[in-house]
């Protein structure tokens, strides 16, 4: 299961677009947390907290303890919003849960023992398809990542939902097919050009010049009157 993180947050007594700029002009981030059946909830938190949180993989996957002014609550990231040219975050979305709650989210997919793969060792490229697999689980029960092996894969293999176990309780939003994450593809391989032989580019280069003098002759001639 996902590791839970603590974001320290303090409540904000106004909201609307004038109000949440007035936050970020006093150097903090403004949120809300909504869910639950209940009212939302006008936050701020640190640029701190959340480049740190940011950091680490799997951030919209992450169950968070959402510490607002000394009340916890357990809460999802379902929207960030960043500022077009510079990237810096303007304002999040977080919904409230509970161990119970279920909820749709993507998970990362990562891969292991590649110098295991016979198809990898003999120059094929894997060629990932997915590389996050959304599913339906309880929010006390979120997957961190899903680890494929790649022992024994050869060239051609491919690797399905079907081929990774997923934990008790996690389910593929996508039921109809067993639709493919990853493929060992052959390498490319670039084609090789024909080795020129530079006499013979010297040679043909006399000859046109030969035949380019020939004709030169032959035009003197044309128009002549008798």
């Amino acid at each position: 299961m996902a590791d839970t993180v603590t974001f320290n947050a303090e409540s904000r007594a106004q909201v609307g677009k004038g109000a949440a700029r007035a936050t970020r002009r006093i150097g903090k981030v403004p949120a809300v947390i909504y869910g639950a059946n209940k009212d939302p909830e006008p936050i701020s938190i640190t640029p701190a907290q959340l480049r740190a949180a940011l950091a680490q993989p799997g951030f919209f996957a992450t169950l968070f303890d959402m510490d607002v002014d000394g009340s916890q609550q357990q809460v999802l990231c379902r929207e960030l919003q960043v500022h077009p040219v510079t990237d810096v975050p303007m304002h999040l979305d977080f919904l409230r849960v509970t161990e119970r709650t279920r909820i749709n989210l993507e998970i990362q997919v990562s891969f292991e023992n590649e110098e295991e793969s016979p198809g990898l060792k003999g120059g094929g490229v894997l060629n990932i398809v997915r590389h996050a697999v959304e599913v339906v689980c309880r929010a006390g029960a979120i997957p961190e990542e899903f680890i494929v092996d790649l022992t024994g894969l050869d060239v051609g293999d491919s690797i399905h939902i079907s081929d990774i176990t997923l934990p008790d309780g996690v389910k593929p939003t996508i039921t109809d097919r067993d639709f493919t994450i990853a493929t060992i593809a052959a390498p490319t391989v670039a084609p090789v050009e024909d080795e020129i032989d530079p006499d013979a580019e010297l040679a043909e280069g006399e000859e046109g010049e030969e035949g380019e003098e020939g004709e030169g002759e032959g035009t003197d001639g044309e128009g002549d009157e008798d």
